[in-house]
């Protein structure tokens, strides 16, 4: 994996790749949510942060590229609002299962705790300490 495999790898899993009409686009992380079509890919989850592993070095830097940041909040907010929220369309809508929203929750929160961490300059270890590779 190089540098811009991992942040297309990321740009894909936000939908936020130029390439809509690619499968990984349509059926990454927000892709698999719109519309939901009652499954939730795991996969994508470890893409991200297998992503994120590769990428840390990049991210304990001063500066970090727009692309990487653009794409981990878009996962981490849209994926809140959409999935998460009792007034996001997918629980609004009746559309996803307690189970599927708490795994959806538990995979934003850790995303959103390693990106924390690496931004923090807390380093890989505290950063990966809970995720587990499939």
């Amino acid at each position: 994996m190089t540098k811009e495999d991992a942040i297309e790898e990321l740009m894909y899993q936000s939908g936020n790749h130029e390439n809509s009409e690619n499968e990984r686009w349509q059926n990454g992380f927000l892709g698999q949510l719109r519309p939901f079509k009652g499954i939730l890919h795991e996969e994508n989850y470890h893409l991200i942060m297998k992503s994120l592993k590769f990428l840390a070095p990049e991210m304990e830097k001063g500066s970090v590229d727009k692309r990487i940041i653009n794409s981990l909040w878009g996962i981490c907010h849209l994926g809140r609002m959409w999935a998460v929220q009792p007034e996001g369309m997918l629980r609004r809508n009746n559309l996803i299962t307690e189970d599927q929203i708490q795994q959806i929750d538990n995979w934003l929160t850790d995303i959103s705790y390693t990106v924390s961490c690496l931004l923090d300059g807390a380093g890989t270890g505290e950063a990966f300490f809970e995720y587990k590779e499939n």
